[in-house]
């Protein structure tokens, strides 16, 4: 095993990529979708039979219908085989997490599926992330078709990864597709598990899987129809107030029909009328945007979406920039409003990168950015590597991130705090 200049283990050599051989029929067959209580508590028993970890899947209906409901669960264990679960007709599987104990979940960005499982009460007691493992690893292409052909030189078909996975009955090749996405997960985890035993990693491994298991839901988005794509065009006060309004309507409509909300209205649309203010129904549907069918038969509740905004007294409209953000100023205002900051950035942002390059692992699985621009905007008084390590603990950093960061870290703000040219006095002999 070789070793950076840090003294820190390092891979020895990029794997040469193997010939991909087509992954196309469960090796088991393609199992019936459970969707009883009565297939279901037969799936828990075998499952609780079975042995080692259990791979795991989830399928949404993202872009068809509203929010992240999950609409089929994927699951397989030795000995026990694939199953593939419909949380619809089974909505509660706490008895297949009561089963398999405290076995080990393997998952594929175990982030977007953790929360869907967690709603039908299957909550792993440890977890196995396989693209968090491929992150550390330093993979270029980190999706799951992509580590499985390097990995494995298997083949995974993604051809159906967007569909709409509210569809009942499901096509079977759909159910084919999305048996075969836990088939090779388990013999991922382990060679991936070799991989990063070998690079020295393991142990981060473990925190980074153990911090996605346990993270807690995102906090309710401030404004979240700011993040309607293409607003930054509008410059007046009353037109941001139409895209609110309308982003609003909108909203409502897709909750009460359950359907995606770019499918009820796409942003371009809501920019569209924004900008343009139309007085009318009429005037709305003259628009590009509103000249589909659809469209049109509701452009009386779009148009009222509008008059009310036009209508609101100046002192409600919304600001054109936003709410304040506690985080710290823009990085490109650092120079003129605090050189010291701006100069602890540069070098934090240096020292990062350069360890990233180190050890093959990406910037951001490092160190989160947005942590270390509030690191440098207002770091602990003193700036030790103690001080520093708890600032960014509370910031959801991990012991392996704190290890390799805060003294270097505390170094590097001690340089940026001299003098430009004023050079730092020698170490005692």
């Amino acid at each position: 095993m070789t070793t950076t200049e840090r003294g820190l283990p390092a891979e020895t050599s990029t794997p040469v990529p193997a010939p991909v051989t087509p992954l196309t029929e469960p090796a088991d067959g393609l199992p019936e979708v459970v969707a009883t209580q009565g297939a279901f508590a037969r799936v828990v028993e075998a499952f609780a039979a079975g042995s080692g970890p259990v791979a795991a899947d989830a399928e949404r209906a993202s872009g068809y219908r509203y929010g992240q409901a999950t609409y089929l669960v994927q699951v397989r264990r030795e000995g026990a085989g694939t199953a593939l679960i419909d949380p619809v007709g089974v909505p509660d599987l706490s008895p297949l997490g009561e089963a398999v104990g405290d076995a080990e979940f393997v998952l594929h960005a175990a982030s977007q599926d953790l929360p869907g499982l967690a709603e039908h009460g299957l909550r792993p007691a440890r977890v196995f992330d396989t693209e968090l493992a491929a992150r550390l690893l330093g993979m270029e292409r980190v999706g799951l078709a992509a580590v499985v052909a390097e990995v494995l030189g298997l083949g995974l078909a993604k051809e159906h990864s967007a569909v709409d996975w509210s569809t009942r009955p499901l096509p079977e090749d759909w159910l084919r597709y999305a048996a075969l996405d836990v088939e090779v997960l388990v013999e991922l985890r382990d060679r991936l598990a070799e991989r990063l035993e070998a690079a020295g990693k393991t142990e981060w491994a473990a925190q980074e899987f153990e911090a996605v298991r346990t993270a807690p839901p995102p906090p309710p988005r401030i404004d979240p129809w700011r993040r309607t794509s293409g607003m930054h065009v509008l410059r007046n006060p009353r037109q941001v107030a139409a895209v609110r309004a309308m982003w609003l309507a909108r909203d409502a409509s897709a909750q009460a029909r359950d359907i995606s909300p770019g499918r009820v209205l796409p942003d371009r649309a809501i920019v569209a009328a924004a900008k343009a203010m139309p007085k009318t129904a009429g005037q709305l549907v003259a628009l590009p945007e509103f000249a589909g069918k659809g469209t049109k038969r509701r452009a009386a509740y779009w148009q009222k979406a509008i008059d009310e905004a036009r209508a609101l007294p100046d002192a409600q409209l919304p600001s054109v920039r936003g709410p304040r953000s506690d985080g710290p100023p823009p990085p490109r205002t650092w120079g003129d409003r605090d050189t010291t900051a701006a100069r602890r950035l540069t070098a934090a942002r240096e020292l990062v990168t350069s360890l990233s390059e180190d050890l093959n692992v990406p910037v951001e699985n490092l160190l989160q950015p947005d942590a270390l621009r509030r690191l440098c905007w207002t770091p602990p008084v003193p700036a030790s590597a103690a001080g520093i390590a708890e600032f960014l603990r509370g910031r959801g950093a991990r012991e392996w991130q704190l290890r390799l960061l805060a003294g270097a870290l505390e170094r590097v703000f001690a340089e940026a705090a001299r003098e430009p040219g004023v050079k730092a006095s020698p170490p005692p002999q």
